[in-house]
Formats: C-alpha cells, sequence, structure tokens
C-alpha cells in the first residue's frame, strides 16, 4: 500500500512540476512572441484555466507528500519527505502572497481595460513563477530521493 501512495505522490507532483516548468519555458514565451494583444489575450485565459486547477493540484501534492511522511514516519530518507513537504509548503505560500494577486488582476483584463503597466506586472509574475518553479523542482528531486 505505502508503495503505490509514494507512486502516486510522485506522479502527482512530477505532472505538477511538469506543467509549472511548461508554463515558464514553453507556453508564456510562446504567448509573449505573439503579435498585438494575442499574447496578452492568451495570458488571461491561461490565467483563469490554471487559475482554477492549480490551487487543488498544489493543495493535493502537499497533502500526498504529507501522507507518504506520516506512513512511513520510520522510513531511511523521511527527512527528505519532509523537506520535500516543506517546500511544498513554501511555494504555496509563494503562490497565495505573490503569484495569485497578480494572477487575479490579469485574468481579467482585456486590450480594453488594461492597465498600462501589464507587461510590468507579467514580467514580475514570471520572475516570481520562476523561483516558485525552482522550489517544486527542488521538492520533487527530493521525494524521488526519498522514495525510489
Amino acid at each position: 500500500m505505502l508503495n503505490a501512495l509514494e507512486v502516486f505522490a510522485i506522479v502527482i507532483v512530477g505532472l505538477m512540476v511538469g506543467v509549472e516548468f511548461s508554463v515558464a519555458f514553453v507556453i508564456n514565451p510562446i504567448l509573449n512572441a505573439l503579435p498585438g494583444d494575442s499574447g496578452q489575450l492568451g495570458r488571461s485565459h491561461g490565467g483563469r484555466m490554471l487559475g482554477a486547477v492549480m490551487p487543488v493540484w498544489y493543495i493535493a501534492s502537499l497533502v500526498l507528500v504529507a501522507v507518504c511522511a506520516i506512513a512511513g514516519w520510520r522510513s531511511y530518507g523521511n527527512g527528505l519527505v519532509v523537506t520535500a513537504g516543506a517546500l511544498l509548503i513554501l511555494s504555496v505560500i509563494m503562490s497565495i502572497l505573490l503569484l495569485v494577486p497578480i494572477n487575479n488582476r490579469g485574468k481579467t483584463w482585456t486590450p480594453d481595460n488594461r492597465p498600462a503597466d501589464w507587461k510590468q506586472q507579467m514580467n514580475r509574475w514570471d520572475r516570481l513563477h520562476y523561483v516558485r518553479v525552482a522550489v517544486i523542482i527542488a521538492a520533487f528531486a527530493l521525494l524521488v530521493a526519498a522514495l525510489t
């Protein structure tokens, strides 16, 4: 049972990392290169779509890692699982305090109502997102190292 839980946790966290990595290094650069208002419209739509899904995914990942840490409390490498959980907590805190407020503004923007500094706000979101991606990659690496 514990092995199935560990595999499930690795898969769920790994997929989340993959989505966030692709947003940072594939999707947003593509959107930023589009002409006219297309990139801003794409980012707004992405903010609405992923803004609905990712909070559940982050919390589910954190819960799975916490369950793995509790279930394997006496296991070798459990300190790495706990550290991975702490990094996921950090990523959730970063999201709530830093990224979500920008995303909540950006997902309502259209070419007609966006603020003059919308590109600067998106660049700030991107920079913060790079840090969050690094944090969740570290959490994932620790989780894989501990559970495999």
